[in-house]
């Protein structure tokens, strides 16, 4: 009987596509590099929405987020809706899940009750006996917490705690901790206490478990770093040079031709109160101007908290290795979506559908099985992601999922599969409502109800410093774009039943 394939899947938080040293000399990834050369590494992968819950919501269920119901943050993805883990698992697969999961809002209502919702995180007697299941999961550990927030608190917090740390409170803000300001660039908390490294440890431990037993998995790692804040333990705040970084910067009016949001980002105190329909914030809209100096010391802090992350990824894969199950596991690496550090003027993320934010960074490896050391430029999507690892492991994918299967593209079979990736960004009903259309050459984004948009050319203009949208030459282009749009919205819609009859 032919051996199921076993999956090991890795993610960051945030990270921008080009933070690999692999591609960028100025930051240091010793073991995604070699993770890069044992496989493929493509250059154009996309998330589905530029925040977590949507797009992570995506990667296990193959659907979009207007599909899958987690359309933006502060929503939930429904407890019944069918994910990778219940498919695998029903198929004798052990799923887990160690880190940040975000499927869930940080409120709990009576209506929209959240396990990963304030002050539930911190009640530890409660997550000293949960570990799942959990959206199809069998098992979990799990953090919500970026660096210091006071989000802190689930297994994490209990790990910190047998590790012999038992005043963890003072290294996090109020009102789960007792640190009353944020903390900046430097970490205070010992990297032997860092989430990294509890990801590490419990990773391992499912990994030895799984090849002692000799079961098949689905392990997803989940890192919450390099999401800001910017903040990480010694001696990684100082691990870089802020006058040696190459940091990105605004160009003289190239917002010009942009929406009204991305212009008001240039100045000190602008109003974004017509895109605040519901009263909530919106990531991104606020005034993005940073003194220099400030921008490279928060790079500096960014990069070493992706070098201190590459660490522990790097412990993972030597001790997969060591098991003897690295023929046997196909390893993926990806993050949930990019970052903007200065490119552009701007900061994080928000309703800026720059290649910065969109595309992601994505490794494929197998010992084996696929090529080593080959780069591709093949079109992937986050939706993907499902129903391709069903093939992989010999399931059927469901018909409700909207994303293709890739493992040939995966493994090596075929250059391409994909023409077109769509991303979806809804933070308000009505005022920031966007989608973009991306294929080989040009990218579109158009905004609900309103006359504006951009359009580039990928390969003229590779950094997006020249909206076409108004520009009368491309009126053709930009209708033959949106046209196409149309045509993938249409498309990517799944047909759930087959017909089997004609009347």
């Amino acid at each position: 009987m032919k051996k199921k394939p076993n999956i090991l899947f890795i993610t960051s938080d945030q990270q921008h596509y080009n933070t690999l040293g692999c591609i960028n000399p100025e930051i240091q990834t010793p073991n995604l590099d070699k993770l890069a050369k044992q496989g493929i590494r493509f250059t154009r992968a996309y998330c589905t929405n530029p925040t977590c819950t949507p797009s992570r919501a995506s990667l296990i269920t193959g659907k979009y987020p207007g599909q899958h119901g987690a359309w933006t943050l502060g929503t939930k993805l429904p407890e019944d809706e069918p994910t990778i883990g219940e498919y695998l698992s029903s198929q004798g697969y052990q799923t887990a899940l160690i880190g940040k999961a975000h499927f869930q809002q940080l409120k709990d209502t009576p209506e929209y009750h959240s396990l990963e919702s304030n002050p539930f995180m911190q009640k530890l007697d409660f997550w000293k006996r949960f570990h799942g299941p959990f959206y199809g999961f069998r098992y979990v550990e799990l953090a919500r917490n970026h660096t210091d927030e006071y989000h802190v608190g689930q297994h994490y917090a209990i790990w910190m705690e047998k590790k012999g740390l038992k005043d963890w409170r003072k290294y996090f803000r109020a009102p789960a901790g007792t640190v009353k300001k944020p903390q900046k660039w430097h970490w205070n908390l010992p990297e032997k206490f860092h989430y990294d490294a509890w990801i590490a440890e419990s990773t391992k431990k499912l990994l030895s478990s799984y090849h002692r037993k000799n079961q098949n998995f689905f392990l997803w790692a989940s890192f919450p770093d390099p999401h800001p804040s910017y903040l990480v333990p010694e001696p990684w705040d100082t691990m870089y040079n802020p006058e040696k970084l190459t940091i990105p910067c605004v160009k003289k009016d190239e917002h010009k031709k942009n929406p009204p949001h991305f212009q008001l980002t240039q100045k000190p105190d602008p109003d974004f109160s017509p895109w605040r329909e519901s009263g909530m914030g919106l990531h991104g809209f606020h005034s993005h101007l940073y003194l220099l100096k400030t921008l490279r010391k928060d790079t500096t802090v960014y990069y070493g908290m992706i070098s201190l992350m590459d660490k522990y990824i790097g412990e993972i894969l030597n001790h997969l290795d060591d098991l003897g199950l690295s023929e046997d596991t196909l390893v993926i690496f990806t993050t949930d979506h990019g970052h903007l550090i200065g490119q552009h003027g701007l900061a994080a993320k928000g309703a800026f559908h720059y290649e910065d934010l969109l595309r992601v960074p994505f490794i494929v490896r197998w010992n084996g099985k696929i090529p080593k050391n080959m780069v591709s430029d093949a079109l992937i999507s986050f939706v993907d992601f499902a129903p391709s690892i069903l093939s992989i492991c010999g399931c059927n994918i469901p018909r409700t999922m909207s994303g293709i299967d890739q493992s040939p593209v995966f493994l090596g079979k075929k250059k391409s599969l994909r023409n077109w990736a769509l991303v979806e960004n809804r933070h308000e009903p009505t005022t920031i409502y966007l989608k973009t259309y991306i294929e080989k050459r040009y990218k579109i984004t158009v905004y609900y109800r309103r006359n504006y948009g951009e359009l580039f050319d990928l390969k003229k203009d590779p950094f997006e410093y020249n909206n076409l949208w108004d520009e009368p030459e491309y009126k053709e282009l930009k209708n033959e774009m949106i046209k196409k749009l149309l045509f993938a919205e249409m498309e990517k819609e799944p047909l759930w039943m087959p017909r089997v009859c004609s009347a």
